[in-house]
Formats: C-alpha cells, sequence, structure tokens
C-alpha cells in the first residue's frame, strides 16, 4: 500500500468511527430509495449531469457562477446551496453520492474529498487535468470502494459493444496498429483556420489587459489551483478555458476520453511504453488546435503489442488522406492481419467490405447499457460494476496526458508507469505533478 493509500484509508476509518461514512445504499437502503447527491458545477455540461440524476434526491448544488447556482436551485428548492464546493463536504451526513461537472483544473480537488468521505462519485471527463492527480484519485478510489464512473457517456451506446465484440472475437485478426483521429480543430492556430473550424476563440497569447468580472462569476474561486490571473473573458464561459494549459488540456483530453476509449477498451490497453508527439513548437500557455500522438505499447497480459497514433485538427492518418478507407471527419480505424474495422461513435464497418459481406458477426456477448448515468446509480445502491469507473479511467486518463506532456517536452518519452516517470526526460516532471496556487494542495 502507498502512503497516500495508506493516509487515505486512515481518513476514511476515522470517517467511519466519527460515524461519517456514507454505507453504500446496496447495505443500507432499498433499490427504489432514492440516492441523496450533491452537485459540483450545474452549468453546461453540468447541467446536463443533474438532469441525468434528477430522479434522485438533490441535497446540495454547488457552482461558482451564482447565475448557474440559482436556476438549478430553482427546481431543487430543499438543496442547500454554496459557491465554494469545499463547503459541500463540511456537512457530509447530507449525501451519498457527489457528481463533479467542475472545469478540468478542479475535478481532483472535488473528487477526492469525496472519496475519502467514502462517498460515490461521478466525475465528468477527463477524470483529471495531470497524471499524478490521476494517479491519486484511481488509488483514493481502490481504497473507498465506492461506486465511480467518469463521464464518457458514448461508452453506454450499443456500437462501441459491437467493435468491442468484433475486435475481442478475432474477426480482423491480431491488430497492430490503431488509428484515432478527430476533426475538431481548437487551440493555437492562425486566425484564418480558426474561422474554418469554428473554433470560438482566436488567441496566440495570454492577454495583456483584463475584462470586468462577470457579477455572477467568483472568479478566485473558479481559478482554484491554477496561477493567479486577471480575469478575460478568453477563459470563461466554458469551454473556453480548456484551450489553455494551465485550466485544461486542450482536444487530447478533451476528445480523447471519448475517442481513445474505445482502442482502450477493445485492446485493454493500459501504460504505454513510449509517446511521441508530432506538430507546431508547444506555445507555453496554449494547447495546439492541430497535432499528432505515436503511442507504443508492449505485449502485457491481456495487453497487446500495438501502435496507436491519436491526431487532432488538421493532422490525418495517411490510410485516410491517400484513400484506403472512408473519409470520415472524425474515427477509430484498427489495421488487423486479417483486415480492418472502421468506426465513429454511431457506426463502424469492417473493411475491405467485399472481403467480410458473408461475415458472420458473433453473437453479442456485452450487454446493452441502461444507460451512462443509470449505471452509476444502480451501482451507488447495489454495488454493481460500472463500465468507466475510476480504475479504468484513471489509466485512459493518464495516456490521454502523456500524448500532452510529450507533446510540450519535445521528446519521446520512455514512459515508467510504476515510478509515473519519463525515465530520459526529467523536465517532464513539472508537467507530470504541477504545483498549485497557495492554499490548494490535494491531501
Amino acid at each position: 500500500m502507498s502512503q497516500f493509500q495508506r493516509r487515505t484509508f486512515l481518513q476514511s476509518a476515522a470517517a467511519l468511527s466519527a460515524g461519517l461514512f456514507i454505507t453504500p445504499a446496496s447495505q443500507a437502503t432499498s433499490y427504489y430509495d432514492k440516492l441523496r447527491i450533491a452537485v459540483i458545477g450545474c452549468g453546461g455540461r453540468g447541467g446536463g449531469n443533474l438532469q441525468s440524476v434528477s430522479s434522485e434526491h438533490i441535497t446540495a448544488l454547488c457552482d461558482v457562477n451564482q447565475g448557474n447556482l440559482n436556476r438549478a436551485a430553482a427546481n431543487y428548492t430543499e438543496a442547500r446551496k454554496d459557491k465554494d464546493f469545499r463547503r459541500i463536504f463540511d456537512k457530509p451526513n447530507e449525501f451519498d453520492a457527489v457528481v463533479v461537472s467542475t472545469c478540468e483544473h478542479t475535478h481532483a480537488f472535488a473528487t477526492l474529498p469525496a472519496l475519502q468521505l467514502g462517498k460515490h462519485v461521478y466525475c465528468e471527463k477527463p477524470l483529471t487535468h495531470s497524471i499524478w492527480e490521476a494517479r491519486i484519485i484511481r488509488e483514493a478510489a481502490a481504497v473507498a470502494g465506492v461506486a465511480t464512473q467518469m463521464g464518457t457517456q458514448i461508452h453506454a451506446g450499443d456500437n462501441y459493444r459491437r467493435v468491442v465484440e468484433l475486435i475481442q472475437s478475432g474477426a480482423i485478426g491480431a491488430v497492430s496498429e490503431c488509428h484515432v483521429w478527430v476533426g475538431r480543430s481548437w487551440g493555437l492556430q492562425s486566425e484564418e483556420d480558426a474561422k474554418k473550424f469554428g473554433d470560438i476563440v482566436y488567441v496566440t497569447d495570454r492577454p495583456a489587459t483584463a475584462d470586468p468580472i462577470p457579477a455572477d462569476l467568483d472568479w478566485d474561486l473558479w481559478l482554484g489551483p491554477a496561477p493567479e490571473r486577471p480575469y478575460n473573458n478568453v477563459y470563461f464561459p466554458g469551454p473556453k478555458w480548456y484551450r489553455w494549459w494551465d485550466f485544461g488540456n486542450g482536444t487530447m483530453s478533451d476528445l480523447g476520453s471519448h475517442w481513445v476509449d474505445l482502442p482502450f477498451w477493445a485492446l485493454k490497453l493500459r501504460a504505454p511504453k513510449t509517446i511521441e508527439a508530432f506538430g507546431p513548437p508547444a506555445h507555453a500557455e496554449i494547447a495546439p488546435a492541430s497535432m499528432h500522438v505515436r503511442y507504443e505499447y508492449e505485449a502485457d497480459g491481456d495487453q497487446p503489442k500495438v501502435a496507436l497514433t491519436w491526431y487532432q485538427g488538421t493532422h490525418k492518418p495517411e490510410l485516410l488522406t491517400n484513400g484506403s478507407i472512408p473519409a470520415w471527419d472524425s474515427g477509430v480505424l484498427f489495421v488487423g492481419e486479417k483486415g480492418m474495422l472502421l468506426s465513429d461513435y454511431g457506426k463502424h464497418v469492417l473493411l475491405p467490405e467485399d472481403k467480410f459481406k458473408d461475415f458472420k458477426r458473433p453473437d453479442p456477448f456485452i450487454p446493452a447499457s441502461i444507460g451512462h448515468h443509470e449505471e452509476w446509480i444502480r451501482a451507488c445502491k447495489t454495488g454493481e460494476p460500472t463500465t468507466c469507473n475510476f480504475q479504468y479511467a484513471g489509466w485512459l486518463t493518464e495516456a490521454n496526458h502523456l500524448g500532452n506532456v510529450a507533446y510540450r517536452v519535445g521528446k519521446k518519452l520512455e514512459w515508467d508507469a510504476a515510478a509515473m516517470k519519463a525515465t530520459n526526460a526529467p523536465e517532464a516532471d513539472r508537467l507530470i505533478r504541477r504545483a498549485y496556487r497557495k492554499g490548494w494542495e490535494l491531501t
């Protein structure tokens, strides 16, 4: 047990002795009793998550934006309100579970105390802002033994399940390559490309001037652990913030959570051995619009040896650009010894199509989902597993962040997952685990 795990275990034990630990609902209540949920982040994606768990009893609401908070509270008049999520945990007997929909840079700070109190947690993607945070959250979840789920909603769709079944049953044979690309091109780029790709923010550096802080926004609380800076409307409201390294990790961690999820699931991936990124020179402040990253995975147990390449923006796989496969805007391509499989969120095809025209699909062996949020709610009440729990999501988040670390360092990383070190790049340490603003620590 690591030092963190021992500390978390002792904190959980102390909470239990003080009567603060909420026993899983499967042991304490009927499945039909309502779960008591605290919702942290009520606007945007948070509003969607709130609606998705509204069948349960909403006992606390939190948002740094008073307008978001008031709008949510109008529908849940009995819920306690607060703009500082740290105060939500002052009254742990009020709730059994927590939904975290803050911006990426505060995910871990809202999630860790919930796990330490033995609360079930649903957290939006990406799970955390850094590799170290992902490791801490994964370890804490393992100790807590509660129901967890990361917000990769497409994981609940039937299409991904059928693709996983095809890959794992050997429809295209052993997979040696996987290519994942997305059409979105948001981040540092030319003004012309920003307009072409529909980016809502065109920015090339940190603003030198400040804008008036919106009346409803507590800017200091929104910054949280991130370095202090004057307010500017290029950061807020979302999704503007995710372009900035201090608050997010760009397209890689945002859409990577959804798209890399499919090969991660199908190929049972965990930790890559090497990571190399390609693109324009890294900017100190802003994530790139276009780049690509090559991951090399070694065979390890169920994990096969495979090369996985991620592409965003104008970077595309050669098999796409040379016309060898259909020109889908975004997709996942598995390359096997017997053929290829191309998928997006809602459809997939075996290639070449004429070779597979008489192919008999395996009988489905992955059950249909009852719904992404519904899975988590049921798990909270029954102890049944979820499909994107923090063990799985932690490894996925680490891998996605490693792509950005390789890009920002500018060299091929040799990754020691157990030590959480790029053994050939000590300069990566500050990106694996970053310093926090005074007054904000994960403990």
